[in-house]
């Protein structure tokens, strides 16, 4: 048995409290519908500002009637300290996912991102430390690399940020690293590396490429690659991030105050990327004969990301279950249903 199949066998005999911030996004969903199928508590925080309401209808759907009782929703933004304090009460688990992602975003409106991601994680952080929570994960990022070139990304060595967002998602770590030093309280940080999966939304102008991607193919639009193609990314689906939240939230003190790499150790270049969702679509009934269009690269990118997962194997017993073929060979009958 698995690191994880045993935690998740425990939790469903061992009622916990969690606080999912960010619980109407992407990720905050999908955490949410695996937690309340483990019979747990969850408390959700989140201001809509990029999570939806109907990804909360879908994980109702996906969940019995006793299971949906055990969700409260608190409709609040993490840059108010008095949203986090009340999020935080009586909980034992905090899953922090709420920020503004995307690096052309931040480069646009950099105090926006600023204000969320920094001011909002110190104010949840905090609000964490004072109710005495048993533990505190937060979603990092691969951007924290910037444009240190080595490959595969270990997580001791990091080069100068690219981007606004880079530079957000580097202080998280700071100020964790900051709290543990002054207060001892204890954090992991999840660097995410490209995750994709069901309810990541393909609209608006900072969707991930994967949706976005899938998403022109099925009404027939244009699909648009950023440089040559051959930029590469270590793409995750989104189970094997949901593994590594509920492994660092129940982890041995001595795997906290560290950083971990959450990805599958693979590369695949946007060419490539481009191949396997054009097969997969044909696979559920969706021609799409078009070429990409190929177009300038995108400020702020770097040009090649790969994790090293040595790290999260050895210290929580992270094991990805999906690489990039498994992840969109599952996610494609949701995305069919949910974007024809």
């Amino acid at each position: 048995m698995s690191k994880y199949e045993q935690v998740k066998e425990e939790l469903l005999t061992d009622k916990k409290t969690w606080l999912i911030t960010g619980v109407a996004g992407f990720i905050g969903s999908n955490l949410l519908e695996t937690l309340l199928k483990l019979n747990q508590s969850v408390v959700g925080l989140d201001n809509f500002a990029t999570g939806f309401q109907h990804n909360l209808d879908e994980v109702q759907s996906q969940v019995s009637d006793k299971q949906w009782q055990n969700f409260r929703f608190i409709e609040g933004d993490i840059r108010s300290f008095e949203d986090c304090q009340t999020a935080c009460a009586g909980v034992d688990y905090v899953l922090h996912q709420a920020a503004l992602g995307s690096v052309p975003r931040s480069i646009k409106d950099p105090i926006t991102t600023n204000s969320a991601n920094i001011t909002g994680f110190l104010n949840i952080l905090t609000a964490a430390r004072d109710a005495e929570v048993s533990s505190f994960t937060y979603a990092a990022s691969s951007s924290t690399y910037g444009d240190h070139p080595a490959l595969p990304k270990v997580e001791d060595n990091i080069g100068k940020p690219l981007s606004p967002y880079a530079v957000t998602k580097y202080v998280n770590e700071l100020y964790a690293e900051v709290f543990a030093r002054t207060y001892g309280f204890k954090t992991i940080g999840l660097r995410y590396f490209n995750i994709f999966g069901k309810r990541q939304t393909p609209d608006g102008a900072y969707a991930a490429v994967i949706p976005k991607w899938t998403a022109a193919m099925i009404t027939g639009n244009e699909v648009f690659i950023n440089g040559d193609g051959e930029t590469s990314r270590d793409f995750n689906f989104i189970e094997n991030a949901v593994q590594a939240n509920i492994l660092a939230a129940t982890a041995t003190d001595d795997a906290k105050n560290e950083v971990y790499n959450v990805a599958v150790g693979g590369r695949t270049t946007l060419n490539t990327l481009f191949t396997a969702l054009q097969d997969n679509l044909a696979v559920s009934g969706v021609g799409y004969d078009e070429s990409p269009v190929y177009r300038d690269f995108r400020v702020g990118d770097v040009r090649h990301s790969q994790a090293d997962i040595g790290k999260i194997q050895n210290a929580l017993g992270y094991a990805p279950q999906f690489d990039i073929i498994q992840g969109i060979e599952k996610a494609m009958p949701w995305y069919v249903k949910s974007l024809k």
